[in-house]
């Protein structure tokens, strides 16, 4: 990683939505969230993401809880506490705490606003917000270096699903430069992307934020009686044509199997012990 964006991920906050229950799971997530699910032994779904967190050298985490959290919060108290304190790293474990009014949380967006204070004591540059039930392999620092040549407020990752597949995601349109001129959150009838008639452009649910900007654009949402203060459904419509948003391919900061990113730098990655795997 280079000494630029080293400094990118030193001052970048990561915002993790665990809440979920994840009704598709069924029986699986009868006593746990979804990012609590087991996955391969010990491990659990929510460390894809935090993983992804460590190793892109973004070491300032909120994770934000709510359904039937016990079990998660546990699952990282004691599996992310090798980070170190006297450097200043952290993985929180945030519960709902209704800070605006007396509801839980209403939405992504909601989520974060809620939290917002957070984002005040961190005082970071840009935030990353990522859900807790995904699993992959992504460099974030490759994300947030092209979020800042471009001079994006938000950049959103996407990747190329079956046309069959996209309305169970936002689906996206972009222009030459991929800029985003177009966005619907699960629409019964897809866009295909140009010149390929048989794939949409969908989002991953993973967003790169200006700090201020984000803050600035979830107090507007908050006061908005009509919205879901939800990122798909809400935030991004509203940014269309008035704000500088991208898109961000995930096949340029995704890393493989074989643990190398796409420029072919070793990838040593940390399993919630804190020790490299070759998994």
């Amino acid at each position: 990683m280079n000494e630029r964006s080293n400094h990118l991920t030193q001052r970048t906050y990561a915002i993790v939505l665990a809440g979920g229950r994840g009704s598709r799971l069924r029986q699986l997530t009868d006593r746990r969230a979804k990012p609590a699910v087991p996955f391969a032994g010990k491990l659990k779904i929510i460390d894809f993401a935090l993983s992804n967190c460590v190793n892109s050298d973004i070491r300032h985490i909120g994770v934000l809880t709510q359904y039937k959290a016990q079990s998660l919060i546990r699952h990282i108290e004691r599996g992310w506490g090798f980070l170190s304190a006297t450097l200043g790293e952290y993985v929180d474990v945030v519960p709902a705490q209704q800070q605006h009014g007396e509801r839980w949380y209403t939405g992504t967006a909601n989520a974060v606003w809620q939290n917002a204070e957070l984002l005040h004591q961190a005082q970071p540059d840009h935030v990353l917000v990522l859900a807790g039930d995904h699993v992959y392999k992504m460099d974030y620092a490759v994300m947030l270096a092209e979020h800042v040549a471009r001079g994006a407020e938000m950049s959103v990752a996407c990747i190329e699903v079956p046309l069959e597949d996209a309305h169970e995601f936002g689906v996206m349109a972009i222009d030459a430069d991929s800029r985003i001129v177009g966005f619907e959150e699960k629409p019964a009838r897809p866009r295909p992307i140009p010149g390929r008639s048989t794939h949409a452009l969908a989002s991953m649910g993973i967003y790169v934020f200006n700090a201020r900007f984000l803050v600035d654009e979830l107090a507007r949402d908050a006061t908005n009686g009509s919205s879901s203060h939800d990122f798909g459904k809400d935030i991004i419509p509203s940014l269309i044509g008035r704000q500088r948003l991208f898109a961000h391919r995930f096949e340029n900061s995704c890393v493989n199997m074989v643990g190398e990113r796409p420029t072919g730098a070793t990838w040593a990655r940390s399993t919630p012990t804190g020790r490299p795997t070759s998994t």
